[in-house]
């Protein structure tokens, strides 16, 4: 569909932004894209590609053009000897897992907590997983294609055109518009998933041991308790096994939490109790589960939220937890809902990646919104920003944060680099909104 809808309202997962763009396009091919470039530079207007909403931030919104690639999904080349496979930028890391790979009994290495989200959005914001020797999923991409806004085809890889590989693996969406994605993959794997529980201090005092325990590591701390959960997650060829109970977790477990943090919107103090259930009574047993791999990365977001996620080099992991519990215990008037999840990445090499040129430990922290009730985050969300910039930390690109060019040009080596290729490729700003300009502008050339 190559003629833009007027009066659509895109919203995110989370509902916290929303816009009214001019017209909004699903384009069907990569001519049809090219009309789309061609009717934004006649009209003057910028355009945002979407994928499907899942960023917690205003990373897409504008009052121009957006462009859904929904209906821009077909699967282009599959090399199984290499383990390679080529498709569309509106595949979603759903289809892939669930119709596509099994097909050449292959896998994703890592992919995010959510799968209902597109490749090309998940690579473009720095989307992770856990593992410490594991990359976020821009690491996996072999070659990308992408439309410049003049509507020239740019090819890179590593082999070729290296430096703007480098600059797309983590674009944000301001280099280009993707139109095709070659990722790496691997033979099909069964994941091996134990869920045990701890105090925080036993996890912090032996946090090296627990991150070289496995390959998928993670935990979650529950504020305003002494309780951490963690999972040992390893590949295996052992039957599959499951102790997961549906009723309990999820259609009992997941409205009784929403209705409880309903009612602690006007009793906060309510929260600690709350916390402490969940962990006590539902969370800290022990579990196993043999499953294939991405239902065992995939992690139930529940329902819509605040969310932010920072990373900090791994070795200030502990130093940063702590002080985050200090300051919750400092300041109970600001109740913090669970989980603060923790995960751990390998260093990479792409120039926005949060994790350039250092191992890494993404520290997350929500507020629900339960129903979809305002809840206030304000002074929650300061304190942990100020604790992740203490230990050098870098904001995850798809979330909410506050920072602008004048903070993050000095925690990227490449910073620079990057916005001179984006000027390049983009001179008239065609691919520029309100969030592009705040991280990417200058504040004396955007005034």
């Amino acid at each position: 569909m190559k003629e833009g809808v007027p009066d659509i309202t895109f919203q995110n997962w989370a509902k916290t932004f929303s816009c009214q763009p001019e017209l909004y396009f699903q384009p069907t091919c990569i001519d049809e894209i090219k009309l789309i470039l061609e009717k934004a530079k006649e009209n003057d207007k910028k355009i945002r590609v979407s994928g499907k909403g899942h960023s917690p931030s205003d990373i897409v919104c504008t009052t121009d053009y957006i462009l859904n690639l929904d209906l821009f999904d077909n699967v282009l080349e599959v090399d199984e000897e290499n383990c390679r496979i080529k498709f569309e930028a509106g595949m979603t890391v759903k289809k892939l897992n669930q119709e596509i790979l099994p097909k050449y009994n292959m896998a994703l290495t890592i992919q995010g907590s959510a799968s209902d989200i597109t490749v090309a959005g998940s690579i473009s914001t720095g989307t992770h997983g856990t593992g410490k020797n594991i990359g976020i999923m821009s690491t996996y991409i072999a070659e990308l294609e992408f439309l410049t806004a003049d509507g020239k085809m740019m090819k890179c890889s590593r082999e070729e055109n290296k430096e703007l590989f480098l600059a797309a693996l983590c674009g944000l969406g301001c280099l280009g518009i993707i139109t095709s994605i070659t990722l790496q993959c691997e033979p099909h794997f069964k994941l091996h998933q134990k869920q045990l529980s701890c105090t925080l201090d036993e996890m912090l005092e032996n946090l090296d041991g627990h991150i070289c325990k496995s390959e998928y590591f993670r935990f979650c701390y529950f504020p305003h308790t002494d309780g951490v959960v963690y999972w040992e997650v390893d590949k295996t060829t052992c039957p599959m096994k499951s102790s997961a109970n549906w009723f309990w977790d999820y259609a009992i477990g997941y409205h009784l939490l929403q209705f409880l943090y309903w009612i602690s919107t006007f009793f906060p103090s309510l929260v600690p109790i709350i916390n402490v259930i969940y962990y006590r009574f539902l969370h800290s047993s022990y579990r196993e589960d043999i499953d294939d791999y991405y239902k065992i990365f995939d992690f139930e977001c529940l329902f819509v939220q605040y969310v932010t996620d920072w990373a900090i080099p791994r070795e200030n992991a502990a130093k940063a937890l702590r002080d985050l519990v200090s300051w919750l215990e400092a300041n109970p008037d600001t109740p913090a809902h669970f989980p603060v999840e923790v995960r751990f990445t390998k260093a990479d090499d792409i120039f926005l990646s949060p994790c350039y040129g250092r191992d890494s430990c993404y520290i997350n922290i929500l507020k629900y919104r339960p129903y979809g009730k305002y809840v206030e985050i304000e002074k929650y969300w300061t304190a942990y920003e100020t604790i992740m910039l203490k230990y050098d930390g870098r904001p995850h690109w798809a979330k909410a944060h506050k920072l602008t060019y004048k903070g993050l040009q000095n925690m990227y080596p490449e910073f620079q680099r990057f916005c001179e290729i984006r000027e390049k490729l983009d001179p008239d700003g065609r691919f520029m909104n309100n969030y592009m300009q705040r991280v990417f502008v200058p504040k004396s050339k955007s005034d």
